[in-house]
Order: C-alpha cells, then structure tokens, then sequence
C-alpha cells in the first residue's frame, strides 16, 4: 500500500474518533451510555410495601426536620432530607440501648432488621438504575481509624446494604484526613460540595466517620425560554423588595399539574423523563408561614391526588445558593440526645463498648435553578469519637512511704508507721 493510502486510512480513523466523541460530549445528562458499572446493593427483602414504608418514614422525618430547621434558620433553607436520614441510619444501626431508642423514635424505622436493610438497598438501586433525561447518583463512605477495631458485623452490614466504601485514615494527622474526605465528598457532587470537613473536626480520638453524598442534574420537560426571562421585583416578607430575574413559561408550553386551596397555590413542575418534578407551594399572600404550616405528609398525598393539567403561565426567579449547617442542636432538638453525649451514646454495636459518641452531624448543600433546568448537590458527614477517657492515675508503693492506721467513727490515729525495706 503507497503512502497516499495510509494517510487516507489514518485520516478516516480520526474522522470516526472525532464523531464518537462528539455522539458522547453531545448527550443530554442522564441519558448518556453509562461507561462506569454500578455496584448494586443487597435488596433481597425488600417488598413495594417495604420501600412504601421506607419512603413513609423517611418523607416524616423530612417534614419534621424542615419544620425544625425553620425554627432555628432565617433566609433560605435548602437540605436533603435523604442524604441526612441515611447517614444517621448508618450510625443507627451501630446504636444500642436508649441511644437507638431515641433514634428509632426521630427515623421511625427498625434496626437490624433484614426488610428494611434490603429496602434501603432497593432505594438505593432504584435511584442509581434506569436515568432517562437526567442524572441522580447517590454515594455513602466509611472512614474508619486505622488502628481502631470495629465489629465486622457491622462494617459488612454498611458495605452491603448502603453500598459504603471501606476506607481506613489516620486521624491524627487530621490535615490530610480532612482533605482525603472532602476530595471524595467533592468528587461524588460533581465539586458542588468543598471544604465541608475542617481540620479542627478530625483528632486522634475521631474513630469513624460516615458519609453520604447526593448529585442531580434535571432538564426541564418544558424548559424555560431565556429570552422570556426578566428582570422584575420579588417581595421579601419584611415588604422590601428585590430586583431578580424572573423565568416565564412559553405559551405553547404552558399546561402544568396544579392545584389551589383558599391560602395556597400548588404547581407541579416535570423535569425531562417525567421520574422527577418539582413541586412549589406559594402562598397567595405574602405570608411564608401559611405554606409553612401547610407541609406535611398528608396535604402533600392531597395535593399530589388533586393534581390536573391547567394552562397556567408560570413565573418563577431563578436561584442558586448554597447553605452549610451542624446539625448538632437540631437533631437534639428532635430527640436525639444520648447520641451526642459522651458517657450515655452505646455504639456498642460498632465496637463492642460503650465509648463512642456523635461529636458532629454536618449538612452542605448546593442548588442552581434555571431555564434548562437544576443542578443540586448535598453531602452529610457524622462524625464519631472516643470518649475522652480521664487518664487514671497510678498508685504505685514502689519506694519508702509513711502509712497511718485510723479509727474511720472517731477519727483517732490507731498505727502510724514508715516502710523503708519491706523485706526486712
């Protein structure tokens, strides 16, 4: 073969390169061809029944949190309620005694218990299979002290049914403890999520902490126009205003799930491949606190069965902030107390003793809404130490020494004596 036809050969090869590039950097988020194998998790026992159960606790628990944190936050509130309830989950199943009885009264869920277990491993493989039109990936870790045992037992039960990587750290060098964490953290939500573990929250006697992170990317089924957007007022609940950039839906594209009741107006936005929405509850007065106390589980299953497509224009700001909280009052607020509490937390289930505790349960998250679509990213991190044993002091008679004999009712010195040679 001459030289003009093997630079037609290598030309055609780059050709076809650059066109399975281009298919690949093309595809839209979530229906990409998934190069990377998902481990699955056990989900052997889980029923519909047991995931509805699930879903029932874990959507109470998000409800009573938000109402919690409400109370104690001023501005906006973003978290996710699932990367926080599983991450606790995974310290609860470590939790014994009245330790796991307060957490079992905030989660509302059994532990140890083999259908629940395999139902968090069904949630888990059914939030990470089967994306069409978007991303969602969901991602839970161990680091555990390299020189600290803990019950295999339990170790195994977070590999299999949380899918958690093992990892093993020195927490005493807690500089590159905190780095190593916070690379896997900002890793798995897309660099969403820095910086959420400092240094100062790591030391020699941090045993184990639990993580668990969470990434979504949607597009919209009917995305906003940006050519439609503009800069309008947006109320605050003092009467001020703000200038922000409104988003308005076309008028082809206009019929969306909604309902109202006398105070509120509900409407149900579909993100592309109808799995995922968005639901927004407004007041119809400038009154944040009607639709406050309006969300709970009951008036979320009314407004979701009341759903009808209505031609409605929707205008809603676009937005994006991040918020970073400790969770530490909060979650005592709530009725896990002994968890926090050196002295009365029982971990045993992790080690065997009852000198562990919860010294830290932090939140970030991260949220971008607009035209195409949302972008948002929590991670939750529990962070688990030693108690700080007293050092015991040490008595030992190993040189001369002076002792007394007394009568202990009235005090009177029976004996005195002085040991230089006990061998004498």
């Amino acid at each position: 073969m001459n030289k003009i036809g093997l630079i037609a050969i290598f030309v055609i090869c780059l050709i076809a390169i650059a066109a399975i590039f281009s298919f690949i950097n093309f595809q839209k988020p979530g229906s990409e061809i998934q190069t990377k194998t998902i481990k699955l998790a056990d989900d052997t026992n889980a029923t519909a029944e047991s995931v509805n159960s699930l879903v029932d606790s874990l959507n109470d628990f998000s409800f009573n949190f938000y109402q919690q944190i409400k109370s104690n936050e001023d501005g906006n509130i973003f978290f996710s309620p699932y990367s926080i309830f599983v991450a606790l989950s995974m310290a609860y199943e470590g939790a014994r005694g009245n330790t796991a009885s307060e957490m079992q009264n905030v989660l509302n869920i059994l532990q140890n218990d083999s259908v629940t277990l395999g139902t968090f491993g069904k949630i888990y493989n059914l939030l990470n299979q089967n994306q069409s039109g978007y991303k969602i990936s969901t991602a839970n870790a161990f680091w555990a002290n390299q020189d600290y045992r803990f019950l295999p037992e339990y170790l195994s039960l977070l590999e299999n049914f949380y899918i958690a990587e093992a990892h093993e750290l020195d927490f005493a060098n807690n500089e590159d403890a905190a780095e190593t964490i916070n690379n896997w953290i900002e890793e798995q939500t897309q660099d969403k999520i820095k910086d959420m573990i400092s240094s100062d929250m790591l030391s020699e006697l941090t045993k184990l902490v639990l993580t668990n992170a969470i990434y979504f990317k949607g597009l919209w089924a009917n995305p906003f126009n940006p050519d439609n957007t503009y800069e309008t007022n947006f109320e605050l609940t003092s009467g001020d205003n703000v200038k922000v950039n409104m988003m308005k839906s076309d008028s082809e594209n206009s019929v969306f799930n909604y309902t109202d009741t006398d105070d509120l107006q509900i409407l149900e936005l579909q993100y592309s491949g109808n799995n995922l929405s968005m639901i927004i509850v407004l007041p119809k007065e400038n009154n944040i606190s009607i639709a406050e106390s309006a969300i709970n589980v009951n008036n979320l299953a009314n407004w979701r069965n009341d759903f009808y497509g209505q031609e409605i224009n929707v205008e809603i700001p676009k937005f994006k902030f991040e918020k970073k909280y400790n969770l530490n009052d909060l979650l005592q607020e709530m009725g896990i107390v002994d968890a926090f509490s050196p002295g009365s937390a029982d971990f045993s289930g992790m080690d065997g003793t009852n000198n562990l505790f919860i010294s830290k349960v932090l939140h970030q998250s991260f949220i971008d809404v607009n035209e195409e679509g949302t972008e948002a990213a929590a991670a939750t991190a529990v962070i688990v130490e030693l108690t700080a044993i007293p050092e015991q002091k040490e008595f030992k008679a190993d040189h001369p020494f002076v002792f007394l004999i007394q009568h202990k009712v009235t005090g009177a010195l029976l004996f005195m004596g002085e040991v230089i040679n006990p061998m004498e």
